[in-house]
């Protein structure tokens, strides 16, 4: 009886096996008012799985370039028309299905912007032999990428040191595909609000407002005069997209 189970298993499994017909389905992340997540800036990874079984069915990274910025932002969209071309970053997942499956779609990115990564997921129909691709699925990220510059991680500063007892703060903040934000730019730096809370052993002391000072990069400071164990808070917020991202870093201040 065991060995005509497992008879009926194998061949059922190798029917499947040889009956499965290859299908594509292109996988795109795109950022929230922006472009497309693409190599320039790490890629996103995907993760394909049955939704039923839990099988991954096929994963990696999208591959390519964040995509023609006159067409993504600045061109009226009508149906059917495609946002993408060859050279758009985007992952090609292939399955070899034997019947439809109800597929997870998981997608990590920036996925090497541990601080700003967001993992979004979506489902959808798989069917043998019927490719999804063009444009393909599209999964919106939304957010911006933080980066606190100054102080550093852990960084010893000393009273000593500080111009008027200043300690100067500088982030960089981008679009999730790493585009530029600009004073008067197509991302606007001056509709964008940066600003920063400074901690002092786990107390909120001051909190501060960041300004733009060239492409990407905002700054502000704030004045102590005590030495201890300090955190700062970056924040950025976008009211229009309600875009947001934020980065923290601890440092200390000595005599």
């Amino acid at each position: 009886m065991k060995y005509k189970i497992l008879i009926t298993f194998f061949s059922l499994f190798f029917y499947l096996l040889s009956n499965a017909t290859p299908t594509k389905v292109m996988i795109r992340a795109k950022a929230k008012d922006a472009k497309f997540i693409g190599s320039s800036i790490g890629g996103a990874y995907v993760t394909v799985k049955n939704k039923l079984t839990g099988e991954i069915l096929s994963q990696g990274k999208t591959k390519g370039g964040t995509g023609n910025t006159t067409l993504i932002m600045k061109t009226a969209r009508e149906r059917d028309m495609m946002i993408t071309d060859d050279t758009t970053s985007g992952f090609l997942a292939e399955l070899d299905i034997a019947e439809p499956v109800f597929v997870s779609i998981q997608v990590v990115a920036p996925v090497n912007k541990k601080q700003a990564s967001v993992t979004a997921t979506t489902e959808i129909w798989v069917i043998p032999g019927k490719d999804i691709l063009n444009d393909g699925v599209i999964v919106e990220i939304p957010g911006f990428i933080v980066d606190i510059l100054t102080p550093r991680t852990h960084q010893f500063i000393s009273l000593k040191t500080l111009s008027q007892k200043k300690v100067n703060i500088q982030a960089n903040v981008v679009m999730m595909c790493g585009c530029t934000i600009s004073k008067g730019g197509l991302w606007d730096a001056e509709k964008i609000e940066v600003n920063g809370i400074v901690k002092k052993n786990d107390t909120i002391i001051d909190q501060i407002k960041l300004v733009s000072t060239s492409p990407n990069l905002f700054e502000g400071n704030f004045i102590t005069n005590e030495t201890g164990t300090y955190e700062v808070i970056i924040s950025a917020y976008a009211p229009n997209t309600g875009n947001t991202g934020v980065d923290k870093i601890n440092y200390i201040i000595t005599q």
